[in-house]
């Protein structure tokens, strides 16, 4: 066990070259990293609303410490596991953007309300149940996020009429729990490519949730807070008037799904700060072969694009991935080393134990990955 707590020894150590990292790695570039934060975070900031950074997308403490100390009021977890090991680093404000069902989950959720200030989603009286008697058990205090569905079609309520019966619920639960107001996010527009297309699914987000706070506030139920928006679209829910509150999450790592969407005029975009790293392996004239395969890429949002001019991705397998040349490319040798792009950063890097942090062509920080594989 290596004193990180991960079973697997780091590919690199701090102050050696990037070219002795051994392969596949996942690195991360500072500069790039600290560039996109910034520009995410000051955008928010200066709209009035605050940035909640979403810890799924690195799953790594270290990474939630840096967005901390850039402004980030706090993080959102996707699971009760990685609230836990996020909080165990000394996060101390999450929001587990998630419904948590089932008594065992429940029990530790309020057990980790005693250590942190924890947020949670809801959108069924079970959960509030649930939730309620294991916070009441545990002398905790839960703040309840009521879910709204805004066209993503996986979780949360689409009336107010459910809203307002939640929102009672809850109450007869205080001091335990308290409601914190709307969750509400757009997660089927982040991907759309044209800005016009996310506009409008943005907007129609904001349509329905404004008349379902209404129709709280207008019954005594206060929802200062609504969060919600990715890295897709928190320009534009930062700019609505309603959301008080981003979760980007892949902005600061970036991936190749979310470069293929075009930007309003103007618009600044993100870079790529997460590439893969790998060896080639074996050479033909026809084509080379990578040491990272499935096992390396998640290929869910599509294959990753190498950073080698006149070089395609074929396709991968377990352990190998597939590149071929165009007419006139320079070949590549058995030995080379290559960056790749991933097409879908999350569960990049969950398939991952470390990120190798770097600045320029040196390791500066090795980072472990300790919520992966936190699903439950």
């Amino acid at each position: 066990m290596s004193p990180s707590g991960s079973r697997i020894p780091a590919p690199a150590a701090r102050g050696s070259a990037v070219a002795e990292v051994d392969t596949p790695a996942l690195l991360i570039d500072l500069d790039t990293l600290d560039a996109n934060m910034a520009q995410v975070h000051q955008h928010v900031i200066a709209a009035g609303l605050h940035v909640r950074a979403h810890g799924k997308a690195h799953k790594c403490p270290a990474i939630a410490h840096r967005q901390l100390a850039a402004g980030a009021i706090g993080i959102c977890c996707q699971k009760a596991s990685e609230a836990e090991i996020f909080a165990d680093a000394g996060i101390t404000d999450i929001l587990i953007t998630n419904q948590v069902v089932g008594i065992n989950k429940v029990e530790r959720v309020a057990i980790l309300a005693n250590r942190v200030t924890l947020g949670v989603c809801v959108d069924h009286a079970l959960q509030v149940d649930q939730l309620g008697s294991a916070a009441t058990r545990h002398g905790s205090k839960i703040s309840v996020m009521i879910e709204v569905d805004v066209g993503l079609g996986r979780c949360g309520v689409s009336s107010a009429e459910a809203a307002l019966m939640l929102a009672a619920q809850i109450g007869t639960f205080a001091p335990a729990l308290t409601l914190g107001g709307i969750h509400a996010y757009t997660g089927s527009a982040q991907h759309l490519r044209e800005p016009a297309e996310r506009e409008a699914a943005v907007a129609a987000a904001v349509e329905r949730v404004t008349a379902i706070k209404w129709a709280l506030e207008s019954a005594g139920f206060p929802c200062p807070t609504v969060t919600g928006a990715g890295t897709g679209t928190y320009m534009l829910e930062a700019a609505s008037s309603l959301y008080t509150e981003v979760q980007p999450g892949s902005y600061v790592l970036m991936d190749a799904d979310y470069a293929a969407n075009h930007l309003p005029d103007g618009a600044v975009p993100l870079q790529h700060a997460l590439f893969g790293l790998c060896t080639v392996i074996s050479a033909s004239p026809t084509h080379a072969v990578l040491d990272g395969g499935l096992k390396t890429f998640a290929t869910d949002h599509g294959l990753p694009v190498i950073m080698v001019p006149g070089w395609t991705v074929k396709g991968l397998s377990d352990e190998h991935c597939v590149i071929v040349p165009d007419a006139g490319a320079a070949p590549l040798q058995v030995g080379d080393k290559v960056r790749l792009i991933p097409g879908h950063c999350d569960p990049t890097v969950n398939l991952h134990d470390w990120l190798v942090a770097i600045r320029g062509e040196q390791v500066e920080e090795l980072w472990p990955v300790l919520a992966r594989g936190a699903l439950f």
